[in-house]
């Protein structure tokens, strides 16, 4: 299984960024996908998680209303538009698969495959 994470780059607080995810090797209808962050000195913490079929997202209390995960089980992808960019925001972000299909979960436990990290920087 690879995931391979890309669309992080330098902004303005206030920008948007679409990050993207693209998921080989394993059935990726199956799997819940999250995206989780780690800034500089700090825990990797959860940002938002999208059920197997797309129909139940759920968001961290910091991200909801400017953060939106969707995919497209057509192009195993999934996808993390970040708008209202704060600097606070800036971290490394990581897509994860579900470790077990047809699983829900906000716990990075319950993840056994990781894309490599894409860096988001927002400047103020």
């Amino acid at each position: 299984v690879q995931l391979q994470a890309s669309g992080g780059g330098l902004v303005q607080a206030g920008d948007s960024l679409r990050l993207s995810c693209a998921a080989t090797g394993l059935t990726f209808g199956r799997y819940s996908m999250a995206w989780f962050r780690q800034a500089p000195g700090k825990a990797r913490e959860f940002v938002a998680v999208i059920h197997w079929n797309g129909g139940t997202v759920n968001y961290a209390d910091s991200v909801k209303g400017r953060f939106t995960i969707s995919r497209d089980n057509a192009k195993n992808t999934v996808y993390l538009q970040m708008n209202s960019l704060k600097p606070e925001d800036a971290a490394v972000y990581y897509c994860a698969s579900a470790r077990l299909s047809f699983r829900y979960s906000s716990g990075s436990s319950d993840y056994n495959y990781w894309g490599q990290g894409t860096l988001v920087t927002v400047s103020s």
